[in-house]
């Protein structure tokens, strides 16, 4: 085989670099001063920015958020390393995106969480009339919360042996006001509210479109399983800057960012735990 001049050059290239990597330590190949955060836009973005991008800049590290207006870009930029983490879902939805599409992503921790919840511009009231237009998300995580807050405030009944988390129109047992529920990507639910009686919208884009905690009719009572989370890569959950991310959330300085400007979110339990003992 004949070699050319750009063949050994080529070679002398891949060789070298080959043998610099080899030659960094452990802590040169480790080191990771920047930090990309994906996140929808409006409160989780602003919970980066805010509260956990000063702290790591403390530490050193250059962070940069890069907003999202849906709720598949962040996983798959995620997943191919444009991102090094997210906050935008909760584990129902990332265990579900992540083994539909052969993903390895997973859980940091939960963070403050806004609660999904039903507005409307035409009623100050849930005195629902007959044949009213209810909007909900159509992703079918979000989709059965909507429908256990329905049943909660009492305008429809769920099948005997529903599945909280997979609970779908085909669940509905008794829709005694004939309810026309109407299925609308989340991110604009904000923008139906001109449309129809009543709208469900998650808390992020509920707040981003300037609506307020304190007008939603009816919130959802948000458990750790829609709690919103932090994701990373499988891969890098034991390497040191995720840690730092975590710390930089578990810190009594993200609990006072959280509570000057995050009034009404859901804490996770970390914060619960610093609220407690702050009591005592």
């Amino acid at each position: 085989m004949t070699y050319t001049r750009r063949d050994l050059v080529a070679s002398f290239a891949l060789t070298a670099g080959l043998a610099l990597a080899a030659a960094l330590s452990p802590a040169q190949a480790q080191e990771k001063k920047e930090l990309v955060f994906g996140a929808t836009a409006g409160p989780y973005a602003d919970q980066i920015k805010l509260g956990i991008k000063p702290l790591l800049e403390k530490k050193g590290y250059r962070v940069k958020v890069v907003e999202f207006n849906d709720y598949i870009q962040p996983n798959f930029a995620l997943a191919q390393g444009a991102l090094d983490a997210n906050a935008f879902q909760h584990i129902v939805y990332l265990t579900k995106f992540a083994t539909e599409n052969k993903l390895a992503l997973s859980e940091l921790l939960k963070v403050p969480t806004a609660p999904i919840a039903i507005y409307s511009k035409k009623h100050k009231t849930l005195d629902v009339k007959e044949g009213a237009t209810v909007a909900l998300p159509n992703d079918p995580t979000n989709a059965a919360r909507a429908l256990l807050v329905l049943q909660d405030i009492g305008w429809l009944k769920l099948r005997e042996g529903y599945d909280p988390i997979r609970a779908s129109e085909k669940d509905v047992a008794q829709n005694p006001k004939k309810l026309k529920l109407v299925p609308i990507e989340a991110a604009q639910l904000p923008r139906s509210l001109d449309d129809t009686d009543y709208s469900f919208v998650n808390g992020n884009f509920a707040l981003a479109s300037g609506l307020k905690l304190t007008e939603a009719l009816a919130l959802e009572k948000t458990g750790p399983t829609y709690q919103n989370l932090v994701a990373i890569r499988t891969e890098d959950k034991d390497k040191p800057w995720v840690q730092d991310i975590a710390e930089a959330y578990r810190s009594r300085e993200f609990l006072a960012v959280t509570q000057q400007k995050f009034a009404g979110f859901v804490p996770p339990d970390y914060q619960q735990a610093l609220l407690a003992g702050a009591a005592k």
